[in-house]
């Protein structure tokens, strides 16, 4: 069984270090962005996790700091389900940080029932994918001063399942969860492409991840019977460290070794759907999400 484990979920290690580097990490409280944090956190950053539950994320800060020496970590309100909250807290940041290397944007729902953002928008399409458009719209002056920088969109294997529904993306007509699940996960594919395009000559390179299968509370609007499932092969899904692995790939590879603009999984680069790799969609995505949040983006 171990055998088979191993065979299915490559492992990886590097010994590059980030002293002198600033990362924010959102849904750093646990799972996948917990273990990104402290990992980040080991090799000499100073990282700020981005949190909607505070007393988790200062919790998490405190167990970063106890399981790491001369952890340099520090937890910051960030709810992704408000424009006037990701302001707060570009603001907060602005405020108190001088430089931005890396902006890892982790955190996410997944095929929750039907529900709006504080702002109006269908809540998974809202946090996944505007919340984190809004976000690295307002942190790139911060990145672009830093440069060279790197924004990390952490998208799923659902991508492959996902289409963009320009004619309902409030989900009104027909909402399904994984199929918004689905959306968003491409919208992270297609933004992340047409952000490299625009930043790459500014310094500010940008990949997407696929983390695999991982057991974490990500699933927990599952129904029962896919709940059954995933206990099952439970042994066969990657633990959040492994499902961190690609995002530190990412963020600690030398810029010569990847591409900016592209998809990766396993710690290598990968083929997105056809659909992620659709340069119309992306543009018009890109657009749409302008119009959405009301703002310019050249």
């Amino acid at each position: 069984m171990q055998a088979l484990r191993s065979h299915l979920i490559p492992q990886w290690s590097s010994d590059v270090r980030l002293e002198g580097k600033t990362a924010i990490v959102t849904g750093a409280n646990v799972g996948i962005g917990k273990e990104t944090a402290k990992d980040l956190a080991g090799r000499g950053a100073r990282v700020i996790l981005a949190c909607r539950d505070m007393a988790r994320g200062e919790q998490a800060a405190r167990d970063i700091m106890r399981e790491v020496k001369g952890a340099k970590v520090v937890a910051r309100h960030l709810d992704l389900a408000d424009t006037k909250s990701i302001c707060l807290f570009a603001e907060n940041i602005y405020n108190n940080e001088k430089t931005l290397h890396f902006l890892i944007n982790n955190a996410g729902v997944a095929m929750c029932p039907f529900a709006t953002t504080v702002d109006g928008y269908e809540m998974q399409f809202g946090v996944n994918h505007l919340g984190h458009f809004f976000l690295t719209f307002l942190l790139l002056d911060l990145l672009k001063h830093s440069a060279p920088s790197r924004v990390i969109n952490v998208s799923s294997l659902a991508h492959n399942m996902g289409k963009i529904q320009f004619d309902d993306l409030s989900g009104d007509r027909a909402y399904h969860p994984a199929r918004a699940y689905a959306q968003s996960k491409l919208a992270n594919v297609l933004f992340t492409s047409e952000l490299a395009k625009r930043t790459e000559a500014l310094g500010v390179m940008a990949y997407s991840v696929d983390p695999g299968v991982v057991s974490t509370e990500i699933t927990r609007h599952l129904g029962r019977p896919l709940v059954a499932i995933t206990k099952t092969i439970s042994f066969l899904m990657k633990t959040p460290a492994e499902g961190a692995y690609t995002s530190i790939y990412c963020t600690v590879t030398p810029e010569s070794q990847l591409l900016t603009g592209g998809y990766y999984k396993d710690c290598a680069c990968a083929e997105s759907s056809r659909a992620g790799q659709d340069d119309g969609t992306a543009l018009k995505l890109w657009a749409v999400s302008c119009h959405m949040l009301g703002i310019r983006w050249r």
